[in-house]
């Protein structure tokens, strides 16, 4: 049964607040991951402390960062339940896990980072994977050197 929308809004408005687009409906789902041109990033959010201490703020500081995805979306385990479903049939060669992240170029999943590489883990040390993915496959972050 998902929680009161009161108690995750918090969690939904920190990733807004970031440019992360929140996908609800397997609708928004399909228009956003049914025809991927360029880099996408699928973050499954969850209301579990290591979204909260390590996977969201990891998120947040590689967003920073000069190379990014073109797109970064989200979708809520445990809430958002069919859209979750629906995200999660286009990185089905990976185990369901929450929080995750995964990474697409042209469609397919370059990199993925499951619970158990985060948990455990600061937000730093999870920051750094993302941003060696965003250098590797989502253009010329090592090209410019400038702040973003």
């Amino acid at each position: 049964m998902p929680y009161s929308e009161m108690m995750v809004k918090p969690m939904r408005d920190e990733m807004v607040a970031m440019g992360v687009q929140e996908l609800k409906t397997v609708e928004q789902v399909d228009a956003e991951l049914g025809d991927q041109r360029g880099t996408t990033l699928v973050f499954v959010n969850s209301v579990c402390g290591c979204a909260a201490g390590n996977a969201r703020p990891a998120l947040r500081q590689a967003l920073k960062h000069t190379a990014k995805p073109d797109h970064v979306v989200t979708v809520f385990a445990g809430q958002d339940v069919p859209a979750t479903a629906r995200a999660r049939q286009f990185f089905a060669d990976y185990q369901p896990s929450s929080p995750s992240m995964a990474l697409f170029k042209d469609g397919e999943v370059v990199t993925f980072i499951h619970r158990h590489q985060i948990e455990g883990r600061g937000p730093d040390a999870v920051a750094n994977d993302l941003v060696k993915a965003f250098d590797q496959y989502c253009g010329a972050g090592e090209a410019s050197g400038a702040a973003s």
